[in-house]
């Protein structure tokens, strides 16, 4: 089949040779053909010679590439790829654990798909599409799940309303593709939780936190611990499974609040260790001078272009010394960014510049980042995007 062409100026072409997906509009010399957002395009150097296909957009992102060889593009293709990201979960005890049921199966550029993401909750499978070229095609996907999964597969679940481009002609609508599903409790580690995949943020639970929650509740024994920003609970849980003496858990949004006592009573009944306050998190981090010898921070992401960058930092800055200044000496504080354009270096200088701020001893325990469901393709570093550190405050 033939596409049309997207033809690279000359010296523009290195980072597709380093296997980069993607290509910016300013390194585009000329399009051959007749083009449209969401089609499929090659990608030639200046002289005519073959770099890859990919799916042609609209913006500063023109480009996604999903191979570097040529080879046809059908269902087939897209089956084989969703097999591959399946087995990797698989081979590291993730798709088939008796004490696991909710894990993402495709990762975007981490799997080879840019623009894609499919989140696995106890038979429901949730999409997430970024790309009209992924949302074009989700027919693809939902022969692929099939297959994969079989009759454990309930539902299928298109959650793109609020990702596909806002330029774009198309206007997504969130709702079932496959089945229906009320399996709304997952299993992860033996902890329960209700998620909501239709209502809730992101596909409804934020999974690439699964690993740093297990480390949590290593350290939570016979500690006060603060969980802010925390959402559906998540680390709340944790922290109570891990023996926590007392869990306090904050959002400024009262169904995120409602949410997480409803995941503490799945988990602990009516355990008077745990309550939860709807309120603003700084407000909060203002009154507790030495309550807690634990605090979590896992806002959500301040920055998501460059342009806002250094406010971003400004604001993580504030927030971990406003932490590091009230937590008990000998504390712990575990401290997130998921913004994508906050490095790991900017990260690690904002909580250095926040501790002397304080002028408190912080020495790091652990460097922490996304778990092997969300792997990062090392051609692409953008997405490392989920980066954290875990400090001991004296």
């Amino acid at each position: 089949m033939s596409y049309p062409t997207v033809i690279l100026k000359s010296g523009k072409d290195q980072s597709v040779r380093r296997y980069h997906p993607w290509i910016f509009s300013g390194a585009i010399k000329k399009i051959k053909g007749t083009v449209n957002e969401g089609d499929l395009v090659l990608v030639t150097d200046n002289k005519d010679e073959f770099l890859a296909i990919g799916h042609y957009q609209i913006g500063s992102i023109a480009v996604r590439i999903i191979s570097f060889e040529n080879v046809e593009i059908d269902g087939d293709f897209w089956k084989e790829k969703i097999k591959k990201a399946y087995k990797l979960r698989q081979r590291f005890n993730l798709a088939e654990s008796d004490d696991n049921n909710v894990y993402r199966l495709v990762h975007a550029e981490g799997d080879g798909m840019p623009g894609l993401i499919i989140d696995y909750y106890n038979g429901t499978a949730v999409l997430q599409m970024h790309s009209i070229g992924m949302y074009l095609i989700k027919e693809y996907f939902i022969e692929a799940l099939k297959e994969i999964y079989g009759d454990k597969l309930v539902a299928i679940y298109d959650k793109s309303e609020a990702t596909i481009p806002f330029k774009s002609d198309i206007k997504a609508e969130n709702g079932y593709l496959y089945g229906d599903s009320n399996i709304q409790t997952v299993v992860e580690y033996g902890n329960k939780f209700k998620v909501n995949w239709e209502e809730g943020q992101k596909t409804g639970f934020f999974i690439d936190q699964r690993e740093n929650r297990k480390l949590l509740a290593h350290y939570s024994k016979g500690r006060s611990v603060l969980n802010v920003f925390g959402y559906t609970g998540g680390f709340s849980v944790y922290a109570m499974s891990g023996g926590a003496k007392v869990v306090h858990s904050v959002d400024s949004s009262k169904k995120a609040i409602d949410l997480t006592n409803e995941n503490i009573a799945l988990n602990f009944g009516d355990d008077k260790r745990h309550e939860a306050f709807a309120v603003d998190a700084f407000e909060y981090l203002n009154e507790i001078d030495g309550k807690y010898d634990l605090i979590i921070l896992d806002p959500p992401a301040f920055a998501k272009h460059n342009n806002v960058l250094h406010n971003a930092l400004q604001g993580y800055k504030r927030l971990n010394i406003k932490a590091l200044e009230k937590i008990k000496p000998g504390g712990i504080l575990f401290t997130f960014s998921c913004s994508q354009v906050v490095s790991k270096e900017n990260f690690r200088k904002t909580i250095f510049t926040a501790a002397a701020n304080t002028g408190r001893s912080v020495r790091i325990l652990h460097q922490l980042t996304q778990p092997i469901d969300h792997p990062v393709n090392i051609y692409h570093p953008e997405s490392e995007y989920l980066k954290g550190l875990v400090v001991y405050v004296e």
